[in-house]
């Protein structure tokens, strides 16, 4: 079968090459199968990295009393947000411009140097340290940030490849991004209590060293199967690496635009402070207020996420992607408004608020949670999807970092503890509120097979007078991997 029966636009190099019968379809379905597990992988180690720092500021404020402060601790939480803010925009560029698997391989180069910066983070003073750690943590930010896009946009599309699978993408993509990502978040506190139960629950300088360590090993593993990845079919008919049409996708794209992005942000606005928070804030609660009691109740907080995202996957696909997100955001809100108002009886019973607020988290997760990413997957054509989705991307982390900043000073600003933690899950609900309202008018419902909105769009530039080249050479792609030409491996 001559490649350029499939993709037209072959270099003349190829023209008078020819794959063998079938490896086209065998090599592309061992590949989406690559890319959905690495994807899920990869957003796994991205929660964990993200995550981690949550659970050990409890161990920073007793290790390193002196220089701890809660700007400080705002820094170190806020580095590897901001870090995934310019990941975001910077990759989403380039995955549209240079491929998925180019972009995906550089992300995980920054990811790994910037743990190890924050790993072996040294200074003349603890102030030093905590800075070479901040920094360490933004380089590993920013290939996180590169992360979203590349996963969400390779998920997605390796999940359009048959009808059957269309039809459960909501559910794949969900357990592959979001339930990812929140798992990474529950096994960092898993991690962090095996490990400060190693030093005998001693506060030691090795808990944190070792628990920012082992975020290395599976980005590390993870490279070796991402250098076998092969485009996505979608991207391999329709990518445009020249002369990118910026301005006539902005004129058709910019309602979702606005909607996927401010959805994002508003749902990152609330739910990264509540999570990585979620130790502290059960510090502050907690009457025996011990370092194991404190990460060991965040963590089962936390654990709510999972079933939140795994209903939300099936919603998805049963009532459709921006009713679900609408859904998620109004319950998330009422919640809020409930914990927030009736704080006072409830922290009184400490189990009761352990479990409100897991379901807190479980309702942010079951709806926006999941929703961002196909939605911003979904929205857009496969030519501009990464520009899109990692511009809306980077307007969520955006909200999380901004989140995060206020998060304790608008504790601070109030005369209790308990007022300041009443006034955090009214403000979020709130926040919340308005998410619903942004997701139900401005967020569309597509069409869910992507070749149909790739077609629109190539209709719409073709009326507009544009006449760049569409699509990529597979076999240049496969000769750069480790698969044969020969029919498989």
């Amino acid at each position: 079968m001559p490649i350029e029966e499939d993709y037209p636009k072959v270099s003349s190099a190829d023209s008078d090459i020819e794959i063998a019968p079938g490896t086209v379809a065998k090599i592309t379905k061992a590949s989406n199968i690559i890319t959905v597990l690495v994807a899920g992988l990869a957003l796994f180690s991205d929660g964990y990295n993200a995550q981690i720092i949550g659970y050990m500021e409890p161990l920073f404020s007793e290790l390193y009393a002196d220089t701890m402060s809660k700007s400080i601790k705002t820094r170190l939480s806020n580095a590897y947000l901001i870090g995934e803010i310019f990941g975001m925009l910077f990759f989403g560029f380039a995955i549209d411009r240079l491929g998925r698997r180019t972009g995906i391989i550089f992300a995980t180069l920054f990811l790994v140097l910037g743990i190890v910066l924050a790993t072996a983070a040294h200074g003349t003073t603890d102030l030093g340290m905590f800075w070479m750690m901040i920094i360490g943590r933004g380089v590993a930010g920013f290939g996180a940030g590169g992360e979203y896009p590349t996963c969400a946009t390779g998920a997605t599309e390796s999940a359009d490849e048959t009808p059957a699978v269309r039809r459960r993408r909501g559910i794949l993509v969900a357990i592959s991004t979001d339930f990812a990502i929140d798992f990474g978040f529950v096994i960092a506190g898993v991690v962090a209590l095996i490990v400060l139960a190693a030093y005998h629950h001693n506060v030691s300088e090795g808990v944190w060293r070792v628990s920012f360590g082992l975020g290395f090993v599976l980005p590390v593993i993870l490279f070796f199967f991402r250098i076998r990845m092969i485009e996505s079919s979608q991207y391999r008919k329709h990518a445009i690496k020249h002369k990118i049409p910026y301005w006539l996708a902005i004129k058709r794209y910019w309602k979702p635009m606005l909607g996927t992005s401010l959805a994002w942000f508003f749902y990152d606005f609330v739910t990264y402070p509540f999570g990585l928070f979620s130790s502290t804030i059960i510090a502050q609660l907690n009457p025996n207020n011990t370092l194991t009691q404190n990460i060991g109740l965040g963590t089962a907080v936390n654990c709510f996420y999972l079933p939140g995202c795994l209903v939300g996957g099936l919603l998805m696909d049963r009532i459709g992607r921006k009713q679900t997100m609408t859904l998620g955001f109004f319950l998330w809100a009422a919640l809020g408004f409930i914990i927030g108002g009736a704080l006072h009886p409830i922290q009184s019973v400490l189990p009761l608020f352990i479990v409100l607020y897991g379901i807190f988290n479980a309702f942010g997760e079951m709806g926006p949670g999941v929703a961002t990413f196909l939605c911003g997957a979904e929205s857009f054509p496969t030519p501009v999807r990464g520009h899109f989705l990692g511009f809306a991307a980077a307007v969520g982390k955006a909200g999380s970092a901004i989140g995060t900043q206020v998060f304790m000073p608008i504790q601070d600003s109030f005369g209790t503890t308990e007022k300041g933690t009443q006034a955090e899950f009214l403000i979020g609900a709130a926040f919340a509120t308005v998410g619903g309202i942004i997701a139900w008018f401005l967020v569309p419902d597509r069409e869910r097979d992507l070749e149909d909105e790739d077609a629109k769009f190539r209709e719409y530039l073709a009326a507009n007078g544009y006449d760049g080249v569409f699509g990529e050479s597979l076999l240049q792609e496969v000769k750069s991997t480790a698969w044969k030409l020969g029919g498989g491996q």
